[in-house]
């Protein structure tokens, strides 16, 4: 499994434990950048799971907000319906809620997501 990082600090140790129990999942950080909500940053992601891979179930100290740039899958998200997900669509994952991602088709899923998060806290925590 490839896990790119290019900035350390938000990304802690249990960010690490996340992506090394996410078989084919790679997560590269584009850009973290302070907004205009007090305590609040965005951090740009390009996502890549592979054919059969998955994100396993976890929670964001805040929103993700993500585009499919290619592939399709399927979104778990706790108390709502599977969402499929296809080139050209988009989701958001509120704050806290525990999901998961699988790529449900036979080429990888590449996502842009950009998380707004609370600063200081890991960007991905493993949910049960």
């Amino acid at each position: 499994m490839k896990i790119k990082f290019r900035r350390i600090g938000l990304l802690t140790a249990a960010a690490a434990v996340l992506m090394a129990q996410n078989s084919g999942v790679t997560r590269t950080i584009v850009q973290t950048k302070d907004i205009s909500v007090p305590g609040r940053e965005a951090v740009i992601a390009r996502v890549e799971i592979a054919p059969g891979g998955m994100a396993a179930r976890h929670t964001h100290p805040g929103e993700e907000i993500s585009y499919v740039m290619e592939g399709e899958g399927e979104i778990l998200i706790e108390g709502q319906p599977v969402l499929k997900i296809k080139t050209g669509d988009g989701f958001v994952v509120p704050m806290g809620a525990k999901h998961e991602a699988r790529n449900t088709g036979k080429a990888p899923l590449r996502l842009a997501a950009v998380y707004v998060v609370e600063k200081g806290k890991p960007l991905a925590t493993p949910a049960p």
